[in-house]
């Protein structure tokens, strides 16, 4: 059976491949690979015409939150989709998520069509999309995922995201892994996902191998890379 509701703290640090390449090496006996392996990540995020969400996530409250519909591989019309509400609060995530196929995934968050199963997490989606009058699919953003688990501490996740692509033409997962990188050759996005504070020993490891946490948001960042094209074109025009 599918989670439907995750509570972790996420914290995400950048890696060039010197570290990425250590850092795979010190932690073979704290966490494997897990039973997906390489996935392919394809989300869309959705936003108000202005976008009021991503605006005010770049703010940095203490309260946040993002609506997507994520697959994971280029999906069918019969296939798994996921809906998901994604909460910050002073520092813990929080993720609600529901299940449907690709096809009534998309009759619901583009056409407004009734969602076949109504849940508690329906309902959350529902009111979502209520509250932000106008809202609608935003940008895409996909990315290759190695995904980890720990072995001892099965809360554990460690997951690495290379070739972190945004576009705004083509809102559709069914288009894959298409779009301009946000990340810079050589770089890798991990984060690591826990229930409560790091183990010690992985917390020594990441000192000496000199990996910092950052502040990184991948729909964020496509955003900001966004308006810094419109502002070229802009330039350019104005100089024209």
């Amino acid at each position: 059976m599918d989670k439907t509701v995750f509570k972790r703290i996420e914290t995400k640090y950048l890696l060039n491949d010197i570290q990425y390449q250590a850092l795979l090496e010190r932690i073979r006996h704290k966490a494997r690979v897990d039973e997906y392996g390489e996935s392919t990540i394809l989300n869309i995020y959705f936003d108000t015409p202005d976008f009021r969400l991503i605006r005010t996530s770049l703010e940095k409250p203490k309260y946040k939150e993002k609506l997507r519909l994520r697959s994971y591989g280029v999906p069918t019309e019969d296939s798994k989709a996921f809906i998901e509400i994604k909460k910050k609060y002073d520092g813990v995530v929080y993720k609600r998520r529901m299940t449907a196929s690709y096809q009534e995934s998309l009759d619901y968050l583009y056409f407004g069509k009734n969602i076949h199963k109504k849940s508690q997490i329906s309902k959350e989606v529902d009111y979502f999309l209520d509250y932000y009058q106008g809202i609608q699919p935003a940008m895409a953003i996909s990315y290759n995922r190695i995904a980890m688990i720990g072995t001892e501490d099965p809360e554990l996740r460690i997951t690495f995201d290379t070739n972190i692509r945004w576009r705004r033409d083509h809102l559709d997962l069914r288009f894959g892994n298409k779009g301009e990188d946000i990340l810079l050759p050589g770089q890798h996005l991990m984060e690591i996902k826990i229930a409560g504070a790091m183990d010690l020993e992985l917390a020594s490891i990441l000192s000496e191998l000199h990996i910092y946490p950052t502040s990184f948001s991948k729909y964020g960042s496509g955003y900001q890379l966004m308006c810094k094209e419109q502002e070229n074109i802009m330039l350019v025009e104005q100089t024209a």
